[in-house]
């Protein structure tokens, strides 16, 4: 008798090696896919005060209230001009819906871990300094680097969100 596979574990599969690739500031990023609910576009956005500058502030996403951090301002580059082509990713990490706003969404790429390359340090004292880039990926002539985005937004930092967004 053949055995089924939990419906879980089925998805799981099929996404593995699966990336979002998005453009931010000329720059290619990708996010594993099991981590992106949808993509969105641009929502008018509820500053929170006090609030560090990368997140922007709150979205009402069909009632729900997510916080949206802008990725660019993340990474410590000035913010770019919101155009027709910026949209938030609305992701799942530490168990709350967050939306990354990003450029533009570039497609999806397969990529094999045996592709993935480790970051160089070149540019950071340590580690630490790199610490949203888990790899880097040539697909055709582009090299995206492979965010965590668990490391994305601060444990702090979100239970901050969590407490004024509720």
């Amino acid at each position: 008798m053949k055995e089924e596979l939990p419906e879980e574990l089925e998805e799981e599969d099929t996404q593995k090696g699966m990336f979002m690739t998005f453009q931010t500031a000329n720059e290619y990023y990708g996010i594993s896919i099991s981590y992106v609910n949808e993509i969105i576009v641009m929502q008018p956005i509820t500053s929170i005060p006090e609030a560090e500058d990368y997140i922007k502030g709150l979205i009402n996403l069909r009632g729900k209230i997510i916080p949206v951090i802008d990725v660019r301002m993340r990474f410590k580059m000035n913010q770019g001009e919101y155009t027709d082509r910026t949209c938030i990713i609305v992701i799942n990490v530490k168990s709350t819906t967050i939306g990354l706003i990003v450029e533009k969404i570039a497609e999806v790429d397969t990529i094999k871990d045996s592709e993935i390359m480790p970051p160089p340090t070149l540019g950071h004292r340590n580690k630490e300094q790199n610490k949203y880039v888990y790899g880097l990926a040539r697909t055709g002539n582009t090299v995206k680097m492979l965010l965590d985005p668990e490391k994305l937004i601060e444990d702090e930092d979100l239970e901050a969100l969590l407490e004024d967004g509720a």
